[in-house]
């Protein structure tokens, strides 16, 4: 559906602003480094693309993970995986 007042720009805009707070997840696990497989963070830094850790976290890497403690949900799954 476009507006035709605005020649669409206005439904763009909101999609985009949609698209960015989907990837913003608050709580414990902006605390934590993530569990990642290597050639997504590689992708991600890249694209811009999300990733999705183990534990089920979507989001974009961005910062230092040396500087957090692993988080915990990722080690359980990571530890459950066949080697």
């Amino acid at each position: 559906m476009t507006n035709t007042d605005t020649g669409g720009t206005d439904l763009l805009e909101r999609i985009e602003e949609t698209t960015e707070r989907a990837f913003v997840e608050d709580g414990d696990q902006e605390r934590f480094s993530h569990y990642v497989p290597r050639e997504l963070i590689l992708e991600s830094a890249l694209t811009g693309k999300p990733v999705k850790a183990l534990c089920g976290k979507l989001w974009t890497p961005s910062r230092d993970p040396e500087k957090f403690p692993i988080c915990p949900d990722c080690v359980k799954v990571y530890e459950s995986m066949p080697k």
